[in-house]
């Protein structure tokens, strides 16, 4: 009895035992684990995610910039993807066998159960072929997605380009998720949070032949995405594509900007290349080619290349030394080819001797301002050199010299302006004097400056003392938004009275001084002219100025690389961009012919060693450029 009590025990106890491991595994396979739970929701559900339109972006004329193209991600669930024809899928997207096994590893690797990358933006063509035939690929579904166009081929630099977001910002930003696309440079990056608008996602159900069938629950989870916010930018789009004609075959920069409100006009940087190269599926091969290519198209001169500001500079100084009273418009220095005191170095071109202020400017004499230089940098209101020389640096720093202009455009660089340090450890401490750094007078020397910064600087002068930070959007959506940073106004500390005779002498630098050849019927420009010392080649080419002389609308600066005197190119250039924006016309059909067919290309080496590729480089700026015309 006893031992048949205790079999009837264990029997029990076996029994109790298998049911409570079927209860703990029941358990975990139902509330722990939810792979099972996946798989069979995948099988009958799908949950596709609506991506939102980006935002449009029009001109300042309400001409359509840049606007969205239907494309489609080819998602797949591995554990589905049974007795695939992978040979016959392969011949419809366009990849081998071996990337269709790539792929499958890697998607299998990430998550059996769950939707994954499989393929990214099938063109439209390719997604109607490939519709066709979906049901003969279980586990693959299509994902609708959008992608940037561009109708015009112009302003790359300035649109940016966007591109999946990578792990990185993935953990600092829970609003992306793994194949999400971002803004990662220009405008799309600047205004990334407008543009992207907000995803939705909408709950289908799915029958065995992988084909939609429907809502689930009439739509009951379904979110609605939420469309981007449109942009209106500054740009027009008629002078922006004028300047990148003119800057065909040339290396270089235009920044253009409306004085009363700092929105920019025109940016160009040369060479450019056509932003729908940086979209779709050819945009690594393109990304790659063109990293490769000497003459650098991906890098946005007009925002990050610094250049010598040279003649330009000397508007800056004669405007410090009149503030600090050290210069009248009576003031006359002598020049002798040159800066007398120096034996002629600076040098200088031929010209009457002596000049006062407005002619100084009018012939952009080197000598001239090395004697405004010194009259700062020695001032007797400062006990030394090193404070004369400290608040030299921070009155310069008022025109956006060495400053981080508080633009919206990403990756602008503030220029660079030598320090006092700098000279301690070059020159030794106490061993230096105005005479030492007297090129700095003239726009020379250690002195770098941005295109961007260039035309900021022209921008305050036109407007007689201030300026507004330069930026490129005009209004955010319906409501017109402008964000309130852009409508403070930024001083330079130079009373109105000081500009008169500046800007005198800059109408005379267009009417019969150095840029007299770029003279506008009708229009009174101001100006002036600069070579910026290059010291690994010809020099460059820099002019700078704003029209009408007085009401101005339009600042510009242009530097073309190699080319030169700033009367040779600089200055054409900015003068039909000056009169195509103020009229709507050009009247001189044969410079403009001139500028556009000028092939400025400077020497560049190779990568090595050769290939038929990189022979081809040289050529591919001029190349891309009439090709971008034809169209």
């Amino acid at each position: 009895m006893n031992v048949s009590s205790g079999r009837k025990s264990v029997i029990i106890f076996i029994i109790l035992a298998v049911g409570l491991i079927y209860l703990l595994r029941l358990f975990y396979l139902q509330v722990v684990d939810t792979s099972y739970m996946v798989s069979a929701r995948s099988n009958v559900l799908r949950n596709v995610i609506d991506y939102p339109a980006r935002g449009l972006i029009y001109d300042r004329k309400g001409n359509l910039l840049v606007y969205n193209e239907p494309v489609y991600d080819l998602m797949i669930i591995p554990k589905q993807a049974k007795k695939v024809d992978s040979v016959e899928l392969c011949s419809l997207i366009g990849i081998t066998p071996e990337e269709y096994s790539i792929k499958y590893r890697k998607a299998k690797a990430y998550s059996p159960v769950k939707p994954s990358l499989f393929e990214k933006q099938l063109s439209v063509e390719t997604y109607a072929t490939l519709q066709e035939k979906l049901y003969k690929f279980p586990g693959f579904y299509v994902q609708p997605r959008t992608l940037r166009k561009y109708p015009d081929p112009v302003a790359a630099h300035l649109f940016g380009y966007i591109g999946e977001v990578d792990t990185t910002t993935t953990r600092k930003n829970p609003y992306y998720k793994e194949g999400d696309y971002i803004g990662k440079s220009g405008i799309e990056l600047s205004y990334e949070e407008y543009l992207r608008g907000r995803r939705g996602v909408r709950v289908m159900m799915v029958d065995v032949f992988n084909r939609e069938k429907g809502s689930f629950q009439n739509g009951q989870y379904d979110t609605v995405a939420i469309a981007g916010e449109n942009l209106t930018i500054s740009i027009d789009a008629a002078i922006q594509m004028m300047g990148e004609e003119l800057m065909a075959n040339k290396v270089g920069s235009i920044v253009a900007i409306e004085p009363e409100s700092g929105e920019i006009l025109c940016m160009v940087s040369a060479p450019s290349y056509d932003p729908n190269l940086l979209v779709g599926r050819a945009r690594t091969k393109n990304y790659a080619r063109m990293l490769q290519d000497p003459y650098k198209p991906l890098f946005n001169r007009s925002q990050m290349a610094l250049y010598p500001p040279g003649s330009t500079f000397k508007v800056v100084m004669a405007l410090i030394a009149e503030q600090e009273q050290l210069l009248f418009p009576s003031t006359r220095y002598p020049c002798a080819h040159g800066y007398p005191p120096m034996g002629g170095k600076p040098k200088c071109h031929a010209h009457p001797s002596p000049l006062d202020l407005k002619e100084s400017i009018t012939q952009s004499c080197n000598s001239y301002y090395s004697y405004v230089f010194r009259s700062v940098i020695d001032s007797k209101r400062f006990p030394s050199v090193e404070a004369s020389f400290t608040d030299w640096r921070a009155r310069i720093a008022l025109f956006g010299i060495g400053v981080k202009l508080d633009s919206d455009l990403p990756n602008i660089l503030k220029g660079s302006v030598p320090t006092i340090e700098y000279y301690n450890k070059y020159f030794g401490k106490g061993s230096w004097k105005s005479s030492t750094i007297i090129s700095l007078g003239i726009g020379q020397g250690e002195l770098g400056i941005t295109p961007l910064q260039n035309a900021n600087i022209l921008a305050a002068v036109a407007n007689r003392g201030w300026y507004y930070s330069p930026h490129v959007i005009k209004a955010i959506g319906e409501k017109k938004y402008l964000p309130n940073r852009f409508k403070v106004k930024h001083s330079l500390g130079i009373d109105v009275r000081y500009f008169e005779s500046v800007i005198d002498g800059m109408e005379g630098v267009v009417d019969h001084g150095t840029a007299a050849t770029s003279k506008i019927k009708g229009i009174t420009m101001c100006g002036k002219t600069g070579t910026a010392q290059n010291p690994h080649g010809k020099d460059h080419s820099v002019f700078v100025a704003f029209a009408p002389k007085d009401h101005p609308k339009i600042a510009i600066a242009v530097t073309v690389e190699n080319a030169g005197w700033g009367g040779s190119y600089a200055a054409p250039i900015a003068s039909l961009l000056v009169e195509k924006y103020l009229t709507d016309s050009i009247s001189r059909p044969e410079i403009l012919q001139r500028m556009k067919e000028a092939v400025i290309l400077p020497e560049v080496k190779l990568p090595k060693p050769a290939t038929k590729d990189t022979l081809s480089l040289k050529r591919t700026v001029a190349d891309t450029l009439r090709s971008k015309k034809r169209q």
